[in-house]
């Protein structure tokens, strides 16, 4: 029997930061290499490994002869100095869930009507890469796999180059998916304050994207007069502004913005910026707070550009829209839990996960446990170790009641 916690740590030390965190972008080094570790303990215990062209790692047990596969995952790769739980506690844990589940089989404990996959997608930070979540977005065919191979990181390497440079471009191709289960790190503190180990997610927020371009003029920092100047960096900060001022046009809570993506040209220290880009992140619980939000967004556009002497537009909108989770599917993660002997709670993710995409196509489970006081894509992101193993003993119990077929639809 492995022990997830000395495998935890293991994996942990791929990409690994001095401040305890990881830096373990998609399609570095530092991925390859967790990903060759990961394959290595999957192979040791049966599996079949193996990847699709969009770089998604599959580790398969075959259980049950030609049936389908029941399918569980997460995502190994990290933001720059993120956490060591973020993703990587789902694919472990799904892996140590599979295994005991399979190994539960070998002993006579049932037979699965379906077969089993762990699943890495790959690039679901969208850190290097975007949009986030694009490893499964091309499986459920949300993203065309062409366009996605093609996309380019800010230095110019694209996303066929990465996969290429890990040696994992694949083939493969899973087919038909009976059911899909994530468990994460919750990355908020509502588990942690009600005193609650295990949470079912039962919607999803919603989010949209917006890929912004600041066009301005580049000139000298000092030469330049200052009625001459068309500043792209003001421009930009103009409208980082009015972004965080969206939230005030709504009740508490009702709609989260932010700007976590912003790269100024040429960058330099004596030369007014003739461009920015940017992403502007606004996420709701309900759709039509973000249609409003967006009309809101595009007159701070406008007012921004108008301050500051440029010209801003939006080259790109992405999107995924709120929803609620399968009834059916939150009932058997509250029964995995209850058989467990841990207290259970349903809860929003606020948070986007391979899961959302995924529910979209296929019957899907998610399951999260405690992130203490909320800290994530963070160094110190942190999860206790009685949680950690609680979700795993919760998550082999969902994996068995997957595979036996809890999930079909009754004749």
């Amino acid at each position: 029997m492995r022990d997830f916690l000395s495998d935890f740590a293991a994996m942990s030390a791929f990409g690994a930061t001095a401040r305890g965190g990881l830096d373990r972008i998609a399609g570095t080094t530092a991925h390859r290499d967790v990903r060759r570790w990961l394959a290595g303990i999957l192979s040791f215990e049966g599996f079949e490994v193996t990847t699709d062209a969009a770089g998604n790692m599959f580790g398969l047990l075959r259980v049950a002869g030609d049936a389908p596969f029941v399918l569980f995952g997460s995502h190994l790769d990290s933001q720059p100095k993120g956490g060591r739980y973020d993703g990587s506690y789902g694919v472990l844990a799904a892996a140590h869930a599979a295994i005991a589940a399979a190994e539960r089989h070998r002993e006579g404990a049932g037979e699965p009507r379906y077969n089993i996959a762990v699943v890495d997608w790959f690039n679901e930070e969208g850190a290097r890469f975007k949009p986030s979540m694009m490893g499964s977005g091309v499986f459920t065919g949300k993203l065309d796999l062409d366009t996605v191979l093609h996309t380019t990181d800010r230095f110019g390497v694209s996303v066929a180059d990465a996969l290429d440079h890990m040696g994992v471009r694949g083939t493969f191709a899973l087919g038909e998916v009976a059911a899909y289960a994530e468990i994460h790190i919750e990355q908020g503190r509502s588990l942690e304050e009600r005193g609650i180990t295990i949470g079912v997610v039962e919607a999803t927020w919603s989010a949209h994207k917006y890929d912004v371009l600041v066009r301005g003029d580049q000139s000298h920092t000092g030469a330049t007069r200052m009625a001459d100047r068309r500043d792209a960096v003001l421009g930009a900060a103009h409208l980082i502004t009015r972004v965080r001022e969206l939230c005030d046009l709504f009740p508490v809570e009702a709609l989260h913005t932010s700007v976590g993506e912003l790269d100024a040209f040429p960058n330099s220290p004596v030369t007014v910026a003739g461009e920015v880009r940017m992403l502007v992140d606004l996420r709701a619980p309900h759709d039509a707070t973000l249609a409003e939000a967006g009309e809101h967004l595009r007159a701070a556009i406008a007012d921004s550009a108008a301050a500051s002497n440029t010209e801003i537009e939006i080259l790109s909108v992405t999107t995924w829209n709120s929803g609620p989770f399968l009834e059916k599917g939150i009932a058997v993660a509250e029964e995995a839990a209850a058989s467990a002997g841990h207290a259970s709670v349903r809860v929003l993710t606020l948070a986007g996960h391979d899961a959302t995409n995924v529910k979209d196509i296929a019957p899907t489970v998610l399951v999260f446990v405690p992130s203490v006081e909320g800290i994530t894509h963070n160094e110190a992101e942190f999860t206790r170790d009685d949680d950690a193993l609680a979700g795993v003993e919760v998550f082999t119990r969902v994996v068995e009641l997957l595979a036996a077929g809890a999930l079909d639809e009754t004749p």
